[in-house]
């Protein structure tokens, strides 16, 4: 019963916070564990719960690659800070502060300026400036 309980509450934690399926992946593991634990002593169940977390993990981490590069059809966005080359700044986009980074890394965008967004790698927004030709 209680991996059963770990398992939902895992479960529900990926709901609430998304954990990029950590929290998911360890809660199926726990309810697979729960179904078999009357079977296995106790240091067995964790060892099997937890080669069973790792191995999704492992197996998921390519689902979640895969989909973290995004590209856009070039949206606009405003600079909230500045872009310096080579780091990140925070840019406004459908009304929230993502991270930004710009697309091209030796060039610096000013607070304000309005952005297209070009693409997306995991949070943080590729951006390149409304005035830049390339585009």
């Amino acid at each position: 019963m209680i991996w059963f309980l770990i398992g939902a509450a895992l479960c529900i934690l990926e709901a609430v916070f998304p954990t990029a399926f950590v929290a998911l992946v360890a809660g199926v593991s726990a309810l697979i564990v729960a179904f078999i634990a009357q079977w296995l002593p106790i240091g067995l169940q964790i060892a099997v719960w937890l080669i069973l977390t790792g191995l999704g993990i492992y197996f998921s981490r390519s689902l979640v690659n895969q989909r973290a590069t995004q590209h856009f059809d070039a949206q606009d966005g405003q600079m909230i800070t500045d872009i310096v080359p080579g780091k990140p700044g925070r840019v406004l986009y459908e009304g929230n502060s993502w991270a930004g980074r710009c697309e091209d890394p030796t060039l610096a965008i000013a607070a304000g300026e309005h952005v297209l967004i070009v693409g997306r790698k995991g949070t943080t927004l590729l951006v390149l400036p409304e005035s830049d030709p390339r585009h």
